[in-house]
């Protein structure tokens, strides 16, 4: 057993783990920074090599082995390696190089590593929950090891990023998402737990592997996947009533409805359809700056429009009525295309959530189509003359030459957020964006690119990722022991994210505060967040001075503090 706090208020870690149990607990193991003393005490003489280092030694040691792979799904297994043998480690590497590893750690790289969980599964981290085990979710949540929890990310794996269905290599989103809730917002590790709802997968690849490690069957679907995660979420709520529950990586037929139907049940909210719509507004809000363009005055036009298409619609639509627009005047502004094309009355499969942002077909009768029938993106953009596109369609090249430049003819500074994941699915590249608008297009994207040269310059493309939502969303509810997740609690997310823009005093500054900021990002989130809590009368009461207090408690630094023995009875 091992005692610490989250909040890391003590000098001390207690612990009656010894030898090789010492060092083989990720959270516990300082590897060679154990001192002479905690050697002797811990029986580690003989375990590990003379040498003692501090944590700065250990942290350029592994940063300079990092850097020496040849490819990024190399240093991504690399580092989820050093996560499951010394955790402290891996954070601090994380925390101090942020900018460098966040691209590692998650987006893109991690859609790579949930295709090969498998080939580099080494070791147990979070609780796999498959189809044949549903008679004993509460026998294996009851485990002690997870009695501090407070945050679980867990997914199904069927709609991993752009790459679709990846069974149980999904485990790599919730794991991913956690390490983001720690080293984004301080959030101790011993209170997260990734979960994979393991109900089978239709991936023929994965099925076909002798090295798959997840439940070789057919995605289970219809009632009895309904009755499983009923199952799940009864277990959650009866183990951690207080619970903050984060879906991930559902697919779309899933994701809106089971937000729905659970939301007012538990803490809970879907990152896909409501991070990613906090995060548009928050870029779209920085990118008012400078365009000029009232947020009343834009015409904005999706590509795709499931869960994450109508959750950043639906968001900013709010957004435009909060700033004075009538709701009916607001929907007029929102084109959205899916496989079908423009969503319009009358059509077959509308779902609920696209419904608000239907066009009327009398509002399109005279626009010129390229061919007669379905309204294209292209129709889209000529016609509407949208002052914003953004992709959420899985579709690479999606937003082709003659999409953007015909965009560029009617708008000055057009912008453009082609947000999917990962980089293979990016509906457009910054480079191709900045050539076929000649410099002017403002852009936001789902995955990190390199800077673009153009005229000189070096273009510093802003990455419009969720990570400056999310963890502060979490660090807030924690706070104030928020019982349940608002719509305008992430309105106010995307809107302080917003009033950090670098373009309030620079109008060529970048849309977005740099990834190394996300830590001061986060915190300001997440007290935002914490006062709408109280607003929406969801949350602990206190003043806002307790809610700062509350959330300093909270973060934890990754730093080794010292051990001392602790005596069994």
């Amino acid at each position: 057993m091992h005692d610490f706090s989250a909040a890391e208020s003590e000098t001390t870690i207690k612990t009656d783990l010894t030898g090789y149990d010492l060092v083989n607990k990720p959270m516990l193991n300082k590897g060679t920074a154990f001192d002479e003393r905690e050697r002797d005490i811990f029986r580690l003489h003989g375990l590990l090599p003379p040498h003692i280092g501090s944590m700065d030694e250990q942290v350029e040691r592994r940063l300079k082995v990092m850097r020496e792979f040849s490819t990024d799904f190399e240093r991504y297994a690399f580092l989820r390696d050093l996560q499951d043998t010394n955790e402290t480690l891996f954070y601090a590497l994380l925390v101090r190089y942020i900018d460098e590893l966040l691209p590692l750690v998650y987006t893109p790289t991690v859609g790579e590593g949930c295709q090969h969980f498998s080939e580099i599964w080494r070791k147990p981290r979070g609780v796999f929950l498959s189809y044949p085990n549903k008679h004993r979710i509460r026998e294996i949540l009851a485990d002690s090891r997870f009695d501090r929890v407070r945050v679980i990310v867990v997914s199904d794996g069927e709609r991993i990023l752009g790459l679709g269905d990846q069974g149980a290599g999904g485990m790599g989103i919730p794991i991913g998402k956690l390490s983001l809730y720690t080293g984004c917002a301080g959030i101790h590790p011993d209170l997260t737990l990734p979960i994979l709802l393991d109900v089978g997968t239709n991936n023929r690849d994965r099925l076909a592997n002798p090295l798959y490690i997840g439940w070789r069957h057919e995605r289970i679907v219809g009632a009895e996947y309904d009755a499983f995660v009923e199952e799940f979420v009864d277990a959650v709520v009866e183990r951690w009533p207080n619970v903050l529950l984060q879906w991930e990586d559902f697919a779309g037929s899933n994701a809106s409805r089971l937000l729905a139907k659970y939301r007012d049940r538990l803490c809970t909210f879907n990152d896909d359809i409501q991070g990613t719509a906090a995060i548009a507004a928050g870029t779209l809000l920085a990118a008012v700056n400078v365009t000029g363009i009232k947020l009343t005055e834009q015409r904005i036009a999706v590509l795709g429009a499931g869960s994450a298409g109508c959750g950043i619609a639906s968001l900013l639509l709010q957004a435009m009525i909060d700033a004075g627009l009538g709701e009916a005047q607001a929907r007029q502004s929102f084109f959205l295309v899916d496989r079908n094309g423009l969503l319009l009355e009358g059509m077959e499969g509308i779902t609920p959530a696209q419904v608000p942002f239907v066009q009327q077909r009398a509002a399109v009768s005279d626009w010129t189509l390229d061919k007669p029938g379905q309204i294209g993106l292209l129709d889209v953009v000529r016609n509407a003359k949208p002052t914003v596109l953004i992709g959420v369609s899985g579709q690479a090249g999606a937003f082709t030459e003659a999409v953007v430049r015909a965009m560029a003819q009617s708008v000055e500074r057009p912008v453009i957020f082609p947000l999917s994941n990962p980089t293979s699915r990016c509906e457009a590249t910054p480079q191709q964006l900045i050539e076929w608008t000649d410099g002017r297009a403002l852009i936001g994207t789902g995955s990190p690119f390199a800077p673009v040269p153009w005229n000189g310059k070096r273009m510093r493309i802003d990455q419009t990722n969720n990570s400056y939502i999310f963890p502060g969303v979490g660090l807030g509810v924690l706070a104030v022991n928020a019982r349940r997740v608002t719509d305008a609690m992430f309105m106010v997310a995307g809107k302080v994210v917003a009033s950090m823009s670098p373009t309030l005093s620079d109008r060529h500054g970048r849309l977005l505060p740099p990834v190394d900021q996300l830590r001061a990002v986060s915190v300001a989130v997440a007290k935002a967040v914490a006062v709408q809590a109280q607003v929406d009368g969801v949350a602990d009461k206190c003043d806002e001075a307790a809610v700062g207090e509350r959330i300093a408690s909270i973060v934890w630094e990754p730093q080794y503090r010292p051990y001392e023995l602790q005596e069994t009875t």
